[in-house]
């Protein structure tokens, strides 16, 4: 069985945030996979939905704790120990999806047992799942230059430009990247993992 976990923060004033990324991938996976609604969980302290996609059993969880602390929502279900979790849930087939300021918007990166690279909530689930050997989905926020450079904001600025919503043009981009991630997150499912 494989978990995804969108990554976010909870709360209306930051669903459509550039941070709450992760989140919107996952809401949209969910729904082009025809999941049910997401319910909240109080062992997850999440919101939390699952189903099947092709023949395989897959759980999707939106924490509804704040982004530093969203390992908590793996704490008590994901190991690290393939032999300690009978029912398949270790690390392995956790997929964890967020937003990245290395990458321009529009695009998207998969990477397994790579480092966090500073992201608070990446940090807080190798924290608590005890490991980095899992599935991340790094889906690119930041503005880019004609030639596709990044361009990140300054030092200062970088909260606010996460906390900042999609511009209408921007959210057309991530619409048509949401679309090519559906199908790699399929992908990985079916245990065709990337290279």
């Amino acid at each position: 069985m494989y978990t995804i976990v969108g990554l976010g923060n909870p709360g209306d004033e930051y669903k459509n945030t550039r941070h709450n990324t992760g989140r919107m991938v996952v809401e949209a996976f969910c729904k082009a996979e025809k999941l049910d609604d997401f319910e909240p969980d109080k062992k997850t302290s999440s919101l939390k939905t699952g189903g099947e996609v092709g023949k395989n059993k897959i759980v999707c969880l939106l924490p509804e704790t704040f982004m530093n602390k969203s390992g908590s929502a793996l704490k008590k279900i994901i190991t690290s120990k393939k032999k300690a979790c009978l029912a398949g849930r270790q690390a392995e087939k956790l997929i964890v999806i967020h937003d990245e300021i290395d990458l321009p918007l529009g695009k998207f990166k998969i990477s397994f047992g790579k480092g966090s690279a500073g992201h608070r909530g990446v940090e807080s689930v190798m924290r608590s799942v005890k490991t980095k050997d899992f599935f991340r989905v790094r889906v690119g926020i930041s503005p880019a230059s004609p030639k596709g450079k990044v361009k990140k904001p300054a030092s200062g600025k970088v909260l606010d430009f996460l906390m900042s919503d999609y511009k209408s043009k921007e959210a057309d981009i991530f619409k048509k990247t949401i679309k090519k991630i559906i199908p790699e997150i399929e992908k990985i499912i079916a245990g065709n993992r990337p290279k």
